[in-house]
């Protein structure tokens, strides 16, 4: 079995000495570096394991080695190290390719958990299953979705995922944990809208027994829970403010302090976020920290909404109707599948799937019609979602006309609703009592 080589590059020789002495006892064979020219040789030379650059270097930045490692051996991970509390630097690593990072001053619990994770990225043919094995579809973004994901499984840099709801962002998520390092480590989901904000702090970090009343035992809380692997936040920026700060801080310092405990509790995570609501529009509005925004969003991946792929729809109708009746007992008319393709979808995913599900359950025969999927207008919906005719009485119709396009211009101003009420021709106060009279999300 061939030993692992890891690259160290540092002009300082205290810093070289410690790491190549840690690397060392984890039974690791370690080369070191001490410019960025001497850094690039080597990695022309020889192919690294890993590669762990200092940012700051006497010819350059280490940000050179990561691109060039990026471009010349894009199997091998690469860290980096960065002054304290030098935030950019990192998500400038990140965002360049690097696999994660540390901060001065070495952490050596940090420095180990580090090499473990990043030595058991998986190369092209050490796939766990096939890419995109739960996203479905063909379609030019899904094929795009699938590509940007087998990137991002490869590193550690955090992902904000966008879309509407029921567009699959938890899928993804779980996507870019199965195929990266952490597969093997638990993938933990939270709804952060879901928490009651008294609960919010002792449910993320844990508690200590007797930390208040009714803690009548010691418990983990999601970070630990996660610990290792991955931690989904879903509806990140439904947080309040005071978790916000307290979010931060464990994400620098990688540690976190249980409610009524005094030390802290190292923890190696993995940070996926998602929401329906636009990132950059919070923190303009004040409702979201500018520097956890840029903590979270270090990588943004767009779920694209359903009726945006229509030519996806008949995998997802043949997918939904194996998985919930089993394949060959149900199929769908030519003029219901030309239903649900021409159908505009707010739902996305999880309407289709919903649709079908009750379709199923109230058809008597092997063959659903159109009639039977029971949408709402009748099958005929225009491109840009608003409907055309159906059977429908006058308000309800107008409603979806209304919503359809009140949905379209949210989406083109990515949820600034000044800006949406202004290409609709309408005063935001008019905007704001149409969105929630037609519980608009």
């Amino acid at each position: 079995m061939t030993i692992p080589t890891v690259l160290i590059v540092d002009d300082e020789p205290d810093l070289l000495d410690l790491a190549d002495l840690t690397l060392a006892r984890m039974g690791l064979n370690v080369d070191r570096a001490a410019t960025v020219q001497a850094a690039l040789a080597k990695i022309d030379g020889r192919h690294y394991d890993l590669c762990l650059t200092d940012m700051r270097l006497p010819d350059g930045e280490g940000l050179e080695i990561v691109r060039h490692i990026g471009s010349h051996a894009p199997l091998t991970p690469v860290a980096v190290i960065t002054a304290y509390g030098s935030a950019d630097n990192a998500v400038a690593a990140l965002k360049a390719g690097a696999f994660d990072y540390l901060s001065k001053p070495v952490s050596l619990e940090q420095l180990r958990s580090l090499v473990k994770t990043a030595l058991k990225v998986p190369g092209d043919t050490d796939r766990r299953r096939p890419v995109g094995a739960q996203l479905i579809g063909e379609s030019t973004a899904m094929r795009q979705i699938r590509a940007k994901i087998e990137k991002l499984a490869r590193n550690q840099a955090p992902v904000f995922i966008t879309g509407e709801s029921g567009t699959g962002k938890e899928v993804a998520a779980r996507l870019i944990h199965e195929l990266g390092p952490r597969a093997g480590k638990p993938f933990l989901a939270v709804n952060c809208g879901a928490i009651p904000e008294t609960l919010m702090e002792s449910e993320f970090f844990g508690y200590r027994k007797g930390a208040f009343t009714g803690a009548d035992s010691e418990r983990d809380g999601f970070f630990q829970a996660a610990n290792g692997g991955t931690l989904f936040l879903d509806e990140v920026l439904d947080l309040p403010m005071a978790m916000q700060v307290k979010l931060l801080r464990a994400i620098q310092e990688r540690s976190v302090r249980r409610v009524g405990g005094t030390a802290e509790e190292p923890v190696d995570i993995r940070i996926v976020s998602a929401s329906q609501r636009d990132m950059a529009a919070a923190v303009a509005a004040g409702q979201f920290r500018n520097d956890l925004y840029y903590r979270l969003n270090v990588i943004d991946l767009r779920m694209p909404s359903l009726r945006e792929r229509p030519e996806d729809i008949p995998a997802f109708v043949a997918f939904f109707i194996d998985r919930i009746v089993g394949s060959g007992s149900t199929t769908l008319s030519k003029s219901a599948l030309k239903a649900l393709v021409g159908y505009s979808f707010p739902g996305n995913v999880r309407e289709l799937e919903n649709i079908l599900e009750r379709a199923i359950a109230l058809s008597d025969a092997g063959v659903i019609e159109a009639d039977e999927l029971n949408l709402m207008p009748a099958a005929t919906n225009g491109a840009d979602g608003s409907a055309l005719g159906g059977e429908l009485p006058l308000q309800d119709y107008l409603d979806r006309v209304e919503r359809a396009k009140i949905v379209q211009a949210l989406e083109q101003t990515k949820g600034n609703k000044t800006a949406a009420a202004r290409l609709l021709g309408v005063t935001f106060r008019s905007l704001r009592y149409r969105v929630e009279r037609l519980a608009i999300e």
